[in-house]
């Protein structure tokens, strides 16, 4: 199991968000993986099963999402960064989503 999955939710329609490209950025920036949400709006296989210590990003592709269904939208993508401790086993990190907000927080 990798160390990172996310999952994606519309939050204008209430449905998965199916299709968002995501990559995975290590502490100096270099891409890590990369991944497309499946009809679920999940990816459960983001890199590798560990990851150094240091503040990691996850890009999410949701101006393609929304111009993809001819919505008008506000962040081209969404950058989320957060820390990977060395005693840490997993990390969920879901986007909630909509055209001109999100939120995010550490799931399980």
């Amino acid at each position: 199991m990798s160390l990172i999955t996310t999952h994606v939710l519309d939050t204008t329609t209430g449905t998965p968000a199916r299709g968002i490209t995501v990559q995975l950025l290590g502490p100096e920036g270099a891409q890590i993986a990369s991944g497309t949400t499946d009809a679920d709006g999940r990816i459960t296989e983001l890199g590798p099963e560990t990851l150094p210590e240091g503040a990691h990003r996850l890009v999410f592709g949701t101006g393609e999402y929304f111009a993809s269904r001819a919505v008008d939208h506000f962040f081209p993508e969404v950058t989320l960064t957060f820390a990977v401790e060395a005693s840490a086993a997993h990390y969920h990190v879901p986007l909630l989503l909509s055209p001109f907000a999100y939120s995010t927080y550490r799931g399980s």
